[in-house]
């Protein structure tokens, strides 16, 4: 039991250092694109938060399998370079105990990954998908900056604001060009009404449209009849600048929840779905199969140093997971029937690494061994017959 808890503290802790660490980076990285549309206007300045926190299910579903398998390497690196595993074999512990220990995390692990993958990352991706579909609706003022034009949600006006009050969500020194309809040589920017107002406000009703009020300014018309500029002088002004709701686009795979793609499967989108499906499954089976790869991988000369099988392991890893994702492309698009799936892949990997459990293991020994021996012994004969031969002449 003391070996057990040990070993499994050592690789838990490494895995949950390397999680951290790839998190950090892959956060950093998406945050840094999710500014850089707030910076645009794209996206509001305080959703910046709400879209980074929507990628961390899916994030998390691809790190904890390679933060497992990095985790194993570096773990039971350590130990073989430090001899501290010779010791342990030493005293009975085989590598199959190793291997049955490590699985324990394994398999903790890939109930975590399921969560993320199959229930939590589609729940956050269909709330993405929820969020930019009000944003293209909206009339952009939720996500106006100040000091920079905007066009309103039904495309018939253009807002301007000197500076925006969040608290109240009014406006300050309000500027609107109301475009005009039309496509003939006189709707041009000229005949458009331009307002200026001191303050300004958004309503919304029931039925999803939205208005925007503006008080005490002055409106700036160009009659085409007589050519000539008009101005008006208000104390509330109306401008709809969204017409309905919002009409819910399609969403992706990637946002259906798994039962639904399991269970209500469309004829002529049963391949995606099923891709969709076993790719989801895939990462929680590949938390498994990756600990009979990173064991064997993990057995090193403490003359080698603990990273001496890294740049191997992490090519496997890299292979298996372009593998997975070429097999996924080509489901979808019927070059290989839903039914074999992903499975050959899997299949494939747990193969190496019952070779290479093969190899460390006694009887895997036993066989090489006895290889050798059998080289030499046909070599001894290739000599014999040679000198015979050569006696004879």
């Amino acid at each position: 039991m003391i070996i057990f808890r040990y070993l499994l503290k050592e690789v838990a802790k490494t895995q949950l250092a390397v999680f951290f660490v790839l998190m950090t980076i892959f956060i950093s990285q998406k945050f840094v694109r999710v500014l850089g549309d707030a910076s645009e206007g794209s996206i509001p300045g305080q959703l910046v938060m709400t879209f980074i926190a929507l990628k961390i299910p899916d994030l998390a579903g691809f790190i904890l399998p390679l933060s497992l398998f990095l985790g194993v390497l570096l773990a039971y690196g350590r130990i073989y370079a430090d001899s501290e595993m010779t010791v342990l074999h030493a005293c009975g512990v085989s590598e199959w105990y190793v291997v049955r220990v490590t699985l324990v995390l394994a398999v903790v692990t890939a109930i975590l990954t399921g969560i993320f993958t199959l229930y939590l990352a589609p729940i956050a991706s269909e709330y993405e998908y929820k969020v930019k579909e009000d944003l293209a609706a909206d009339s952009g003022l939720s996500a106006l900056v100040s000091g920079r034009f905007q066009q309103t949600g039904n495309q018939d006006a253009v807002v301007f604001i000197h500076d925006k009050d969040r608290e109240t969500n009014s406006f300050n020194k309000v500027f609107v060009a109301q475009l005009p309809k039309g496509d003939n040589i006189d709707a041009s920017i000229i005949n458009s009404s331009l307002v200026y107002a001191k303050t300004g406000k958004v309503f919304e009703n029931e039925q999803g449209s939205q208005q925007l009020v503006l008080d005490n300014g002055i409106r700036y018309h160009r009659d085409i009849k007589t050519k000539e500029f008009q101005s008006v002088a208000f104390d509330k002004y109306y401008i709809q600048i969204k017409d309905q709701q919002v009409e819910h686009q399609h969403r992706k795979l990637s946002a259906l929840p798994s039962i639904e793609l399991y269970n209500n499967v469309p004829p002529e989108l049963e391949s995606a779905y099923r891709a969709t499906i076993q790719w989801r499954i895939a990462f929680p089976l590949t938390c498994i199969i990756l600990i009979f790869i990173a064991v064997p991988l993990s057995v090193v000369n403490p003359r080698q140093g603990k990273f001496a099988k890294m740049l191997p392991a992490l090519m496997l890893f890299l292979g298996y997971l372009l593998l997975l994702t070429s097999m996924r492309s080509a489901i979808e698009k019927n070059a290989i029937p839903s039914i074999i799936g992903l499975w050959p892949v899997h299949i494939s990997a747990i193969f190496i690494g019952a070779m290479l459990l093969m190899k460390e293991r006694s009887s895997g020994r036993i066989i090489k061994a006895k290889l050798p021996k059998f080289k030499r012994k046909s070599t001894k004969r290739a000599m014999a017959k040679e000198l015979s031969q050569s006696k004879e002449s």
